[in-house]
């Protein structure tokens, strides 16, 4: 058991948060589950490090930070295809890195995908908000003071034995590259939108704006049309919501999103896309495609087992 390791943040990258998987429960106060956007990604990190699912980590957006360890630890770095180097050497990715006290990794610009996950092994020991870890920037809630690092921050790591060096099976790691087919569940006002509309949706394809974020994901591309108006009264948003607003553009809610909203929603994005959504870079595209519920529930059990057996 090695003891904890302090990080000295030395460049914080543009938007580098703290997360755990999520706070949930607290919806009904207007406070959204937050967590990593891309959860396979920020999962399989922390198995690399021999760590929990659930335990704190860093998500990093279009380039990550520069730190230096004071002591023994592994790092693991996931999600989009980043540049990675201890002391100025190129370093793997989807791999654990062990390090000695006085190096210094960097995490550099997204060549491919949006977000990238960096694990510490035994996981940042940050002060939990409302039961969770998880950085809610909006509402400045959790992580470092509910707020993106910044140079000359310290974050302290629990103890833990260091692992041993494992890497991710090849077929585990996603082609970001590719532009995805999202698998979502129509409705719940699908009837509030034409046949037409409905089959605009589908077809697509839709392009990332750069107006995206943690709250949503914003697409342009075929106008979706309503049959009776794009307003109704607010109700209940969840992960994955797909609203329609007046102008015809999809907006996909992810894990920062409203509690209520009232714009019509023509489908919900299946948990298990969602990470996928948003690695999706501006100017790339994305198409939909309709699954029953009972499909969704048979991939979502697929999609849980391939995480298992990954690691070699």
């Amino acid at each position: 058991m090695s003891g904890p390791v302090t990080l000295a943040i030395l460049e914080p990258g543009p938007q580098t948060t703290v997360q755990d998987l999520g706070r949930f429960g607290h919806l009904r106060s207007g406070i959204p589950p937050s967590g990593p956007v891309d959860r396979r990604a920020f999962v399989l990190a922390n198995r690399l490090v021999g760590n929990p699912d659930g335990a704190v980590g860093l998500e990093c957006a279009y380039t990550g930070p520069r730190f230096e360890v004071d002591g023994p630890s592994a790092v693991a770095v996931t999600g989009a295809e980043v540049s990675v180097t201890v002391n100025g050497q190129p370093a793997p990715r989807s791999t654990t890195i062990l390090l000695a006290g006085g190096d210094v990794v960097k995490v550099g610009s997204a060549r491919i995908g949006v977000r990238a996950y960096v694990a510490l092994s035994g996981g940042l020991d940050v002060p939990p908000a409302l039961g969770s870890r998880a950085t809610y920037l909006r509402g400045r809630l959790g992580g470092l003071g509910g707020r993106a690092l910044q140079a000359g921050d310290r974050l302290r790591t629990s103890a833990a034995a260091l692992p041993p060096v494992r890497s991710l099976r090849p077929e585990a790691v996603p082609d970001l590259a590719q532009e995805p087919v999202i698998r979502v569940v129509l409705g719940p006002q699908a009837d509030r939108f034409t046949e037409e509309g409905i089959a605009t949706f589908l077809a697509g394809p839709y392009e990332m704006l750069p107006q995206s974020d943690r709250m949503g994901a914003r697409l342009r591309g075929p106008r979706i049309a309503h049959t009776r108006g794009h307003d109704i009264i607010s109700d209940g948003t969840a992960l994955g919501s797909i609203q329609v607003p007046g102008d015809g553009q999809p907006i996909v809610l992810l894990v920062d999103h409203q509690s209520t909203g009232g714009y019509t929603k023509i489908a919900t994005v299946c948990s298990f896309d969602v990470g996928r959504v948003a690695q999706v870079r501006p100017g790339q595209r994305l198409t939909f495609r309709a699954v029953s519920v009972e499909e969704a529930h048979r991939l979502r059990d697929e999609s849980e087992a391939l995480l298992e057996g990954v690691l070699v």
